[in-house]
């Protein structure tokens, strides 16, 4: 098996790699985000039901035994001219950076700090030291496009290691909610491969969804064979393959977008049932 390295739309794990030094495949992981898939109104994602990115984001750092502040809401321009030092901030509205040209769609930054009008920031989508009105930035930063951002400037700062975890034990101890989180992953594939897929749901999976969740199934691959869990890699590796597999006939229209789903929808059972065989044996071996 040779692992994938190169871009992909990591912008949450990116943005937290750059203030913990975390390992952005296995922080991926530990958000929960390859466990599973869903139909978010027309909108097909390869991530579970009802998990979002700060779901994830909060479970990854709990088990890797780092917190930090989470504050949202109030004067925007106030907060941001009060930040010191770099800060997550996410959701926004991707489509509403000026600067970018990959689209709409949620996304994360690292700000770095704010000169006069101008914000100055990583963008994890290949865009170090960007630069952006303050203005302009308030507007991508409310989040209004953003399905799941139920609170507007939401940012995170003051990231405390409070305990050492090793990545190993941060994934083990994951183990028990990535099982859970691939209930019904099965039937929603199965669902996704029986519709016609709207113009801005193709759009959106072109664009994002099957790289970033073809990315995410070969990250937790290889995360799960460093637990020497190797027939469930080997599930996750055939699901990345799968997903992968979906771009070319998504983006030329050719036969085999709906074959390739109806392929993939079984191996999230598989998968589940792969994990809780594996999870058993490890309790019993730890007692």
């Amino acid at each position: 098996m040779t692992s994938y390295i190169g871009s992909g739309p990591y912008c949450y794990t990116h943005c937290v790699a750059m203030l913990t030094g975390v390992t952005p495949a296995v922080f991926e992981t530990l958000t929960g985000s390859p466990f599973g898939a869903q139909i978010d109104r027309t909108q097909p994602y390869f991530d579970p039901c009802g998990w979002d990115p700060q779901i994830g984001v909060d479970a990854a750092l709990s088990l890797l035994g780092w917190s930090c502040r989470r504050e949202s809401g109030g004067d925007p321009v106030a907060r941001l001219r009060a930040v010191s030092g770099p800060v997550m901030i996410g959701p926004l509205d991707m489509e509403s950076l000026s600067y970018q040209t990959a689209g709409g769609g949620d996304h994360y930054v690292l700000l770095l700090e704010v000169r006069d009008d101008v914000v100055v920031l990583h963008d994890p989508h290949g865009h170090p030291y960007a630069t952006l009105p303050v203005s302009e930035f308030v507007v991508a930063w409310e989040g209004n496009a953003v399905t799941y951002c139920d609170e507007p400037f939401v940012l995170r700062t003051g990231f405390v290691r409070d305990r050492v975890v090793s990545e190993v034990d941060a994934l083990r101890t994951s183990l028990p909610q990535a099982i859970r989180w691939l209930e019904g992953a099965t039937e929603a594939v199965e669902t996704m491969a029986s519709q016609t897929l709207e113009p801005e749901a193709r759009d959106v999976l072109a664009v994002f969804g099957i790289r970033l969740g073809a990315r995410r199934l070969a990250d937790a691959s290889t995360c799960l064979r460093m637990l020497g869990l190797i027939d469930a890699a080997e599930v996750m590796d055939e699901q990345a393959r799968l997903v992968g597999s979906l771009q070319h006939p998504l983006v030329t229209g050719s036969p085999g977008f709906a074959d390739g789903l109806r392929r993939l929808a079984p191996t999230y059972n598989h998968l589940r049932e792969t994990l809780q065989a594996h999870y058993v044996f490890l309790v019993r071996v730890d007692h």
